[in-house]
């Protein structure tokens, strides 16, 4: 199964449009999905202190979402870049289901003051991000915080060792046939990343 998670308040968002492409295309190559739409679930991104610890008590829904991610064998997100991050919402799926046990643990003798061992079975990710800033400067004002967000701090840190991103961007000023031609990319690289997998 593939996880496929999408952040995005707006029903109709080319983000959607994004995560339903990605879906087609894994239905597509045989890859049963376990679909998320955040919003639309109303997932409660606060993380309570009662969930803190590796044995804390956990709600049915994150539960589900922490079962789901632990089995997949791949693992797409796809949100807006707002401010260099993830949205509120997905930055608490993060939070309450990339939790020690399900993601990864500290070594025998480690506090939690060490690096971690990644424990997802995913073998590949795909990260989708739209923005409407224009890549250049983009790049010469903040960099790429998503990448580093994203390859180092938790798709690479919780084990998964084949990551994929990519950016579309300027959405809010690009055309249709624009938008057509993104879309037959997110197949293609959908089908590279996956198709392994099948």
């Amino acid at each position: 199964m593939i996880s496929v998670i999408l952040c995005h308040p707006k029903p109709g968002s080319f983000n959607h449009a994004l995560a339903l492409r990605v879906v087609e295309t894994l239905d597509s190559l045989g890859l049963g999905v376990n679909f998320h739409d955040l919003y639309a679930e109303r997932f409660a991104p606060v993380l309570p202190d009662m969930e803190i610890p590796r044995d804390g008590l956990m709600p049915d829904f994150v539960a589900r979402h922490c079962d789901e991610l632990a089995k997949a064998s791949g693992i797409v997100v796809v949100h807006p870049n707002w401010w260099g991050q993830p949205p509120a919402v997905l930055k608490g799926w993060i939070d309450r289901v990339l939790r020690p046990g399900v993601a990864y643990e500290f070594v025998e003798g480690d506090g939690g003051e060490g690096v971690p061992v990644g424990l997802l079975k995913a073998r590949s990710a795909l990260v989708l991000n739209t923005s409407n800033t224009p890549r250049l400067r983009e790049m010469e004002a903040f960099g790429d915080p998503l990448e580093l967000i994203w390859r180092n701090c938790i798709i690479g840190l919780c084990g998964v060792q084949d990551f994929h991103r990519r950016m579309f961007e300027v959405v809010v000023t690009s055309t249709p046939e624009q938008r057509a031609a993104w879309l037959d990319e997110v197949s293609a690289l959908t089908t590279r990343v996956f198709s392994p997998l099948a």
